[in-house]
């Protein structure tokens, strides 16, 4: 995990930032697990505690992150829902491992929530939207990205009487000490998940360094499903 730099063919890491190569995976695989897993292991998981047989709504769910959340969260024995942005996204992040995916684009995302979980509601959150998305968001919060737009309402009132809890993080800012103490979370208790098969890295597309300014293209054309690598 570098904080920034990455786009070379060498650069320098703190060591504690470092991690080996998943048994079984290539390079390619590697290159694409490092800011998604670090990114979803810290907000899910260690900041907005998701425990087995909790449910996670994922807003974006066919995203690098979103690809990571699902894997990582059905294989620690969580339900997952996620929103995406068309049927052919939502039918690929269900093969994916999702229980459940809202077309946010022809459904109310959260009445949607509200009926596949009886009335329940979700346990935890993962919002790379914001904007008008957090008065409608429940359970336990955390905000990575702010694409809806950086205001948004909520009612306080409703905050108190459900307990909930909104966080909000960026991963880039963090101490070393801090991101060390994340990979050697990561290398105890996901790497092994990795190494076993029961988690993967989704990769969409590779290209050559040199066209790194089409691989930003298709990463803004937002047809993509999981990680874009570049490759020397």
């Amino acid at each position: 995990l570098v904080a920034g730099g990455g786009y070379a063919e060498r650069c320098t890491a703190p060591i504690g930032q470092c991690l080996p190569v998943p048994a079984g995976l290539s390079d390619v695989e590697a290159a694409a697990l490092p800011e998604t897993f670090f990114t979803v292991w810290q907000n899910v998981f260690v900041i907005a505690r998701l425990q087995p047989g909790e449910t996670l709504l994922v807003q974006g769910g066919s995203s690098g992150i979103g690809v990571t959340a699902i894997a990582l969260a059905k294989a620690l024995g969580s339900t997952v829902i996620v929103t995406a942005g068309s049927d052919d996204k939502c039918a690929a992040c269900v093969q994916l491992g999702a229980d459940h995916a809202i077309n946010y684009r022809t459904h109310d995302f959260a009445a949607e929530v509200q009926r596949l979980t009886g009335g329940r509601g979700v346990d935890v959150v993962l919002d790379m939207v914001a904007g008008d998305y957090v008065e409608r968001d429940d359970g336990r919060l955390a905000i990575i990205a702010v694409q809806g737009g950086t205001e948004a309402r909520f009612d306080a009132a409703l905050v108190l009487r459900k307990r909930l809890t909104i966080t909000g993080s960026t991963l880039r800012a963090r101490s070393v000490e801090y991101k060390s103490m994340l990979a050697r979370s990561l290398r105890d208790k996901v790497w092994p998940l990795l190494a076993a098969g029961r988690v993967k890295p989704v990769i969409h597309r590779v290209f050559p360094a040199a066209e790194a300014a089409a691989a930003h293209a298709l990463m803004e054309s937002s047809t993509h499903v999981g990680k874009i690598v570049l490759v020397w």
